[in-house]
């Protein structure tokens, strides 16, 4: 026979083990969850959070609705997050810049790392060096030697001061030991659009800008920036086996939750864009956005948060970019 005492203990043990584990989980959602993306719609970003926002949707049984918000190179849209309700119910898809490069560059609003709670890195994409053409280099070899015979004459785009596209270019020269002229746009649309027209005739783009011109024969790829070759452009080699052994940069998308959020909504929500990533027609849709799917886990992409930050800080001192 048991005890009152023992009775009482085991339904208070009982009671404790409700409250927790899947109790948030099974109640969220119960309302639309907004998706906060930090540029304007019909970019990179965007695309990746309406697959995402999709998915989720549908698996979830609740609208998630995607909410532009750019300006100040996303940091608006990362003030907004930061300072949101932490239920579940505002999710951030940032891009690697909001989180470790901006911070290191500027003073923002927001702590990237105090600030949020890392759900999933959903995928990442590498850059690649791109040459309109009428440019006569057909590999990074012959780039090199024709940058190096010209030194602060021919200019490069980027999509701005500070942008991943101009701090990985400005890597490569610092490897490299090259000097050319630095020409920002307001954005990477603008400065893709001037190297298609031949108005300036080099751009390290981000994969997904450069793809559907090099299909066309518009662009052409003489490097890419990822340790591995890109399974969308297996014929273009690193930049790593072109002679420049280690140089690596990528750029991810991923969400984040204010900080705080519980842990079984977080959990939930990696495990549903995990499962989403790995569907054929889902990852096909990132592939045409040129992103490699990924979906992992809060703890992994906390991991990578805290080594990209390292690492841009550094290439940001080596490679001497401000802010102008």
């Amino acid at each position: 026979m048991l005890t009152r005492r023992q009775i009482s203990l085991m339904l208070a043990t009982l009671g404790a083990i409700a409250m927790t584990g899947p109790a948030w989980s099974q109640a969220w959602p119960q309302k639309p969850v907004k998706i906060i993306v930090p540029f304007a719609a019909g970019g990179n970003t965007d695309g990746i959070a309406r697959v995402i926002g999709q998915r989720l949707s549908e698996t979830l049984g609740q609208q998630f609705v995607i909410e532009n918000k750019p300006g100040a190179n996303g940091a608006i849209a990362a003030e907004f997050v930061a300072h949101a309700p932490a239920d579940g119910y505002t999710l951030f898809l940032a891009a690697t810049p909001q989180i470790a490069t901006l911070p290191t560059l500027t003073k923002t609003p927001y702590d990237p790392v105090k600030d949020f709670d890392p759900v999933s890195n959903v995928g990442t994409n590498p850059f690649v060096l791109t040459v309109n053409p009428d440019f006569p280099s057909k590999t990074l070899k012959e780039f090199v030697e024709r940058i190096r015979a010209e030194p602060n004459k021919i200019p490069y785009a980027s999509g701005g001061n500070g942008s991943l596209g101009h701090l990985t270019m400005a890597l490569f020269l610092k490897r490299a030991g090259l000097e050319m002229t630095h020409v920002p746009y307001r954005g990477g649309g603008p400065a893709i659009a001037d190297v298609l027209a031949g108005h300036i005739p080099i751009y390290f783009a981000n994969l997904s800008e450069a793809l559907p011109h090099a299909e066309s024969g518009k662009l052409r790829l003489l490097a890419v920036s990822s340790a591995k070759r890109s399974a969308q452009i297996p014929n273009v080699p690193t930049v790593s086996e072109s002679g420049y052994s280690g140089f690596q940069t990528l750029t991810w998308n991923g969400i984040l939750a204010p900080a705080g959020t519980p842990k079984d909504i977080v959990n939930r929500l990696a495990h549903e864009i995990a499962l989403a990533v790995k569907e054929p027609a889902i990852a096909q849709k990132l592939a045409h956005l040129g992103v490699d799917p990924l979906g992992d886990q809060s703890v992994q992409f906390a991991a990578t948060i805290a080594a990209d930050i390292a690492m841009w800080a550094e290439t940001i001192k080596i490679s001497g970019v401000t802010l102008q």
